[in-house]
């Protein structure tokens, strides 16, 4: 390949990247700004969700599009496993979790798109059947255990696959992001401690799979 075909392989790489991180950052953001000025009609920018989770046994309603989020142990709340990576307490929350996503994400992207979507899907299904499992009451959303999936993904790929580039990200994600890890444990209140916990073990179940298939091509 030519200087300039490698010059245009590596445009069109970012470029996708660029399209799939910003398209789903926009879905987030878009749903966000309507559920909060649409039909929550407006109130506060950082909170709103505690009142939502206060009067949960009174119904839904009042939950605008969170309503769709994880509720443990109850039939309706399983349909949170699709939706709630995209909904979030509220600009606070979705500011919180956008600058990891985009990080994480593109860094694993970087060898493959369609390692981003494998660790993606394994991680919002084995987190959000775990929360569902064995989630504490109320109304569980947010991007945060996708997010711990790419944590964990990023943080064990070099243990698995034991390859200096792989190993060398590993420890380059622990430093940028290691603090993160407290969020696995219960130490605060009104986190979804149980959705990063089981998100996180589905990013380390990806990186065991996509490590074994990465041998044979030498990735």
């Amino acid at each position: 390949m030519t200087r300039d075909g490698d010059k245009q392989s590596v445009f069109n790489e970012i470029k996708t990247q660029i399209v799939i991180l910003g398209g789903l950052v926009l879905v987030a953001w878009g749903l966000e700004l309507f559920d909060l000025f649409v039909l929550r009609g407006g109130g506060s920018l950082y909170g709103g969700f505690n009142q939502c989770q206060t009067d949960l046994r009174g119904g839904l309603a009042q939950c605008g599009l969170n309503q769709f989020g994880i509720i443990p142990r109850n039939l309706i709340g399983l349909r949170g496993v699709l939706f709630a990576p995209f909904l979030h307490a509220n600009l606070a929350h979705l500011i919180g979790n956008t600058i990891p996503f985009v990080t994480l994400g593109w860094l694993i992207m970087l060898r493959e798109v369609s390692d981003f979507f494998i660790v993606s899907v394994i991680s919002a299904v084995v987190g959000g059947l775990g929360t569902w499992l064995f989630g504490s009451p109320g109304i569980h959303i947010g991007a945060s255990g996708v997010i711990f999936g790419y944590l964990g993904y990023l943080l064990f790929r070099g243990y698995f696959e034991r390859k200096p580039l792989s190993i060398a990200m590993s420890l380059f994600v622990l430093v940028l992001y290691g603090s993160l890890i407290w969020g696995l444990l219960p130490f605060q209140y009104g986190i979804s401690w149980e959705g990063h916990l089981f998100g996180f073990l589905g990013g380390v179940v990806s990186a065991k799979m996509l490590a074994r298939d990465s041998k044979s091509i030498g990735g």
